[in-house]
């Protein structure tokens, strides 16, 4: 068939609205082609296991699913009892952008906590832990955070291992919703393992479609201790076996096999550190948050967004006239300074 799309078009709305990378569409149709065991029994899937423990440890086990919301709510429903709470930033995208899956497909109460910058620290988390034998309140069983966070702020090594501690000391599991893992991983350049595992992550729900996937996400059980033996029956309850889970385990392999995740990841962030870089002087036009990953927020001048938004997509934030940039793989120098022109002919054009 014929596109049905410009394909010059590249948009700032989300790194969801990017197509598939070429090496990932290569992998496909690697995969394709002759018949292979059904819902991962086959040499795809047995092949990401191992490439997962290269990246993650030799604990690492794969679990690959259909989208984030699965991903997320499939990993925090396998480390909670039916009386169990999640601690999360008021941000999260539990909290904000999954409607009521944690609480009607995995059966969990969130507790929420407001942030400045969407990052939990030991102190915020101590907030809501507590209330433990008490059967009137939710038990706050897991803390879940993000890397990188909803505001495009960046967990340190550190920060994460602080909070790993906490969790330790007060006998509660820690979740890492890791849609935008790599683009983390890129900016403090660390390795995954060194973001997740040694530091004390439990499980992890790790991104793909926002890295140049086609479809698909994975859940990675780091400490096998903490996580029902159930997994396998929890994923078909939550509608998140894939029968011809060959094409879901094959563009891991291609995203992590070689560096793709990396380059993918870096090409994103430096598009979005060449956008800060044309914002953070013009006039008028204020960065709202540290700026560290592949997102950006910027609040612009009344009327100005609407204008630009003629040109490109992206997404309003607040009613206060902060808006959200976001880079992908594919975005390039060109896109971003197109962008900029837009911007700044219309900030001009208002204060005049």
């Amino acid at each position: 068939m014929e596109p049905l799309h410009p394909l010059e078009k590249i948009s700032f709305a989300s790194d969801n609205y990017s197509g598939a990378h070429s090496e990932v569409l290569a992998a496909l149709a690697a995969a394709n082609g002759g018949h292979v065991g059904a819902y991962g029994n086959d040499p795809y899937t047995e092949r990401l296991q191992e490439v997962i423990k290269q990246h993650f440890g030799e604990q690492a086990h794969a679990w690959p699913v259909w989208n984030g919301t699965g991903a997320n709510v499939l990993a925090l429903q396998s480390v909670l009892p039916r009386w169990g709470a999640v601690i999360c930033a008021e941000t999260a995208h539990i909290n904000v952008d999954e409607s009521t899956a944690p609480q009607a497909v995995g059966g969990f109460k969130l507790w929420v906590i407001p942030t400045e910058d969407g990052k939990l620290t030991p102190e915020l988390i101590n907030r809501e832990a507590h209330g433990y034998g008490f059967e009137h309140r939710a038990q706050p069983l897991v803390v879940s955070i993000t890397q990188s966070t909803e505001l495009g702020t960046l967990y340190t090594v550190d920060e994460i291992r602080a909070i790993s501690r906490y969790c330790r000391e007060n006998n509660i599991i820690l979740h890492m919703d890791g849609a935008r893992l790599a683009n983390a991983a890129a900016a403090l350049d660390v390795t995954l393992c060194e973001m997740t595992t040694d530091v004390g992550v439990d499980i992890l729900s790790f991104g793909g479609t926002k890295n140049g996937l086609l479809f698909g996400e994975c859940v990675v059980v780091l400490n096998s201790e903490k996580v029902s033996d159930g997994m396998k029956y929890l994923r078909k309850m939550n509608l998140q076996l894939a029968s011809k889970m060959r094409f879901l385990s094959a563009q891991f392999i291609a995203l992590l096999e070689g560096d793709l995740w990396l380059r993918s990841a870096r090409q994103a962030n430096a598009m979005a550190a060449r956008l800060v870089q044309g914002l953070e002087n013009m006039k008028g036009v204020s960065l709202m948050y540290p700026p560290q990953a592949n997102g950006v927020f910027v609040r612009l001048p009344a009327g100005v967004a609407d204008k630009v938004r003629e040109h490109t997509s992206f997404y309003d934030w607040d009613t206060e006239g902060t808006v959200r940039l976001m880079c992908s793989f594919d975005t390039r120098e060109q896109d971003v300074d197109a962008l900029l022109q837009s911007i700044r002919k219309e900030v001009e054009n208002c204060a005049g």
